[in-house]
């Protein structure tokens, strides 16, 4: 098997699966319990917290707990968006996000919120100019990815944190960094962000894990979006999933402790996947060829009558055992166009003729060039 569909989901690290059974079978106690058993599964979230809050420079009590990135993408949109909303009725988002920001913020939009969609060039980068101008009087939320799931083109980030805080230092900003941590430092002060928002399971930590870095100034504003007994100091009520998030500071620790090597191993193959793919007629790779784009995503499109997503990827599984995606895994059960491939401008005949290939450390050279083995095979068969 070759598995080249980790944007969707990861393979759980040996390391992480280790302490969630330590988790579910010896120190199974409530963290919120007064005894001993409980005070073993605070020190998890302790472990955890710090490790994280180390990796991305900031405060402990800066990282909050969540089930994974469509929790902490709704409680900082909707935190956030609720929090201010006396002070204006304006936010603005890209074209390219993930549903997980895109349907809470058309749910504000049909609450009388207005958003501004902010256009992207045909790399999938954003327009700071159409940015700034975006702005008004009454913006007090604006969300912008870090990198794009769909063909992983980074955001400029914290450019854009500084012209939004230039016009209005009150407006809060939220990035989702859900395919980018793991992948590049991150840092959110330097970012220059409110909200920053993290998926255990794209770095080899397990399904319904999370996290989500609120800044500390805005703490007392932020509008809870599930309550119950008041854990992780208010934010985010319901027993802590103490295995799932031990294991998340094991997978981030590991991520971190190798993100040079692992970039770097990860660029290479991005690099032969996208060199051996330009030669195979009625191929184009989507976004930038270079180090421009994240390290793990690359983007196909493939012309012909017979080259649509699904069929090119059940050939793909079934006649040589490789998996890849048809787009964001979490748009699969209600297929629709890719609004990120209308935004870069991609001809109307390859929006669903395009698919995903997307790495993790664990990924081999030798599988690269089987998935190109593989498709200059398949690829002929199909352009008719």
């Amino acid at each position: 098997m070759i598995y080249f569909d980790n944007s969707a989901t990861t393979r759980c690290s040996d390391g992480a699966m280790k302490i969630m059974q330590e988790c579910l079978q010896e120190n199974f106690g409530n963290p919120s319990s007064l005894h001993k058993m409980g005070f073993k599964g605070k020190d998890y979230l302790k472990a955890s917290r710090d490790t994280i809050a180390g990796i991305l420079k900031c405060q402990p009590k800066e990282i909050y707990f969540t089930s994974g990135g469509t929790e902490g993408n709704n409680l900082a949109i909707k935190g956030g968006v609720y929090a201010k909303r006396r002070k204006g009725n304006h936010i603005i988002t890209t074209k390219i996000e993930h549903a997980s920001v895109i349907n809470p913020i058309k749910a504000l939009e049909k609450e009388g919120f207005e958003v501004t969609y902010i256009g992207t060039d045909e790399y999938g980068v954003i327009d700071l100019e159409q940015l700034k101008s975006a702005i008004r009087e009454d913006t007090i939320f604006v969300s912008i990815m870090m990198v794009n799931n769909e063909i992983g083109s980074i955001q400029p980030v914290a450019k854009a944190a500084e012209i939004v805080k230039k016009a209005n230092p009150d407006i809060l900003f939220h990035t989702d960094c859900i395919q980018a941590f793991g992948k590049m430092e991150l840092c959110p002060k330097k970012l220059g962000v409110d909200f920053l928002t993290v998926s255990g399971h794209k770095i080899h930590g397990p399904k319904g894990s999370g996290f989500i870095y609120i800044k500390e100034s805005i703490f007392n504003i932020m509008v809870p979006q599930i309550l119950g007994g008041g854990h992780e100091r208010g934010m985010r009520s319901g027993t802590e999933n103490v295995p799932a998030i031990a294991a998340l500071g094991v997978a981030a620790k590991e991520a971190y402790d190798k993100l040079d090597v692992n970039r770097k191993h990860m660029y290479a193959m991005r690099a032969r996947l996208i060199d051996g793919l330009t030669g195979i007629d009625g191929v184009t790779v989507n976004g930038y060829h270079d180090e421009s784009g994240a390290p793990h995503i690359v983007s196909v499109s493939i012309k012909g009558n017979r080259t649509r997503a699904q069929v090119i990827l059940n050939a793909l599984q079934d006649d040589y055992d490789i998996y890849v995606s048809a787009g964001s895994a979490c748009s699969s059960n209600k297929p629709a166009i890719s609004e990120t491939l209308k935004a870069i401008g991609l001809e109307k005949d390859l929006l669903e003729r395009t698919i995903r290939f997307s790495f993790c450390p664990e990924n081999t050279i030798e599988e690269v060039d089987g998935a190109i083995a593989a498709l200059k095979e398949l690829v002929p068969k199909m352009v008719l």
